[in-house]
């Protein structure tokens, strides 16, 4: 056998393909391009007599998926040191973080989630924060080949409820946060925290934001530490100053106190990074140690992202796709703005409606002004779209809908004065626009980074 797929449109020769269950499709539809493409044997739950290749019979093939998975690439998250973050908010800024911290104390490491899979010098951009079982199975086995002595993934709510990690052993958990969000797939807020939670369940060891009320429900009866801003923490922080180059932060644990310097601001941001430095401090290095590590602390595509212009309109590019997210991004750059806010933004087509108004809602509370936009409108009409985030507003004084995302993000760059704030929100590193069926390419902060060259140029 020369490998195994669950794909048929990925079926090499040799191949045994997995003819499971999906929410729309059954894999023994695909069994005759499976064929066609190579594939010598199969699992399935439904027997066909007219094949003569090999079918091994199975009550739940996606069920037995990952152990498959697992045997193929012998186990390689045994071969690794993994750690997995899961929450609502977070996920991207605490996995790089750590992965450099890892890095910085001698453990070379693999990162898989939203943005990128990234080992060694190798690099893919991704299509799904967690990736089904097989790609995570043989990407962490490359990761061993590699060199890699840890891996971080990033570990999201669908991707524990569909078992995508099934058979990852994890020697580390971290929740970061739990808002509102995928309930159009959860349907509460209890299913939701009760897929995170699986996480949990496989981990040797947990790491729990303090100021998250769902932080015991996650721990359970599992080992794990503490990191936030209360004096109940286990490893504590506070901010200490605050600007558009980031802040300082100083951080104590068990009586010893370090300050770090963070290319971010925002609580939010300070609450990612303690949960990395807890996990440095889990893996026994000192706050000195982990100062040192940090002292250089690598760009995050699309995360509260400065885009540099020559104006002095500063301009930032940002993920924030709910409204609690926006209402935290927005909050933290009203704090540190010296004139008014800005804000361009849009909500994804086929995802939680109940986003809309929520964005909405967050936008009227911080910016001084808000451009509505298209975002990945997807199947749906973006001015549909649109209008029900108009429809959040209580008031319309301070809005303004462009359905051209470039034309706003160029209105709002040319509106703003020096002192002013401009924040893109929605799409942050994605370098593409999906508009029906089709990825037309787009990327805010290229198109921020022309408009204020443009403003810059007409201001000389």
């Amino acid at each position: 056998m020369t490998g195994i797929a669950s794909d048929s449109r990925i079926v090499c020769p040799g191949n045994l393909f997995i003819a499971k269950k999906g929410r729309e499709n059954h894999g023994v539809d695909f069994i005759s391009q499976a064929i066609s493409a190579g594939a010598v044997a199969f699992v399935t739950d439904i027997y066909n007599p007219f094949l003569t290749q090999t079918q091994i019979l199975c009550e739940s093939p996606q069920g037995i998926e990952a152990l498959l998975s697992a045997r193929y690439y012998d186990f390689p998250s045994r071969d690794l040191w993994v750690a997995g973050v899961t929450g609502t908010k977070g996920k991207t800024t605490v996995s790089y973080l750590l992965k450099h911290l890892l890095e910085g104390l001698g453990k070379p490491s693999g990162l898989m989630g939203t943005i990128e899979v990234a080992f060694g010098q190798k690099r893919f951009p991704s299509s799904f924060t967690t990736h089904d079982v097989l790609r995570n199975q043989k990407t962490l086995r490359e990761m061993a080949s590699a060199g890699c002595r840890s891996a971080v993934l990033e570990v999201s709510s669908h991707g524990l409820h569909q078992g995508r990690v099934d058979e990852i052993s994890f020697a580390l958990a971290i929740f970061t946060n739990l808002m509102p969000d995928h309930l159009d797939y959860h349907k509460t807020m209890e299913e939701y925290a009760s897929a995170k939670r699986r996480l949990f369940k496989k981990a040797s060891f947990g790491l729990y934001n303090a100021e998250s009320p769902w932080s015991s429900f996650m721990q359970g009866e599992l080992p794990g530490m503490s990191f936030g801003f209360s004096s109940s923490a286990d490893v504590r922080g506070s901010i200490l100053s605050e600007g558009f180059e980031g802040m300082r932060v100083s951080v104590d644990y068990r009586g010893l106190t370090e300050m770090f310097s963070i290319p971010w601001i925002g609580d939010f941001n300070a609450s990612n990074f303690l949960a990395a430095v807890a996990a440095g401090l889990h893996l026994g290095a000192s706050l000195r140690d982990i100062q040192f590590v940090f002292s250089k602390i690598p760009s995050i595509p699309g995360r509260l992202e400065k885009v540099s212009g020559d104006s002095e309109v500063q301009v930032f590019v940002d993920f924030a796709h709910t409204g609690e997210a926006l209402s935290q991004v927005l909050a933290a750059l009203k704090k540190i703005s010296r004139g008014k806010l800005f804000v361009v933004f849009g909500c994804g087509g086929g995802r939680d409606p109940g986003r809309r108004k929520g964005m909405a809602a967050a936008a009227e509370q911080w910016a001084d002004l808000a451009m509505i936009t298209v975002d990945n409108a997807r199947d749906e009409e973006p001015q549909a779209i649109c209008q029900e985030i108009l429809s959040g507003f209580k008031s319309q004084t301070k809005v303004v809908i462009e359905l051209d995302r470039k034309r706003a993000i160029q209105r709002t760059v040319a509106e703003a004065k020096p002192g002013d704030v401009v924040c893109i929100a929605g799409k942050g590193h994605e370098c593409f626009q999906i508009i029906g069926s089709h990825a037309i390419p787009f990327d805010d902060r290229e198109v921020a980074r022309e408009a204020l060259r443009y403003k810059s140029c007409n201001l000389k």
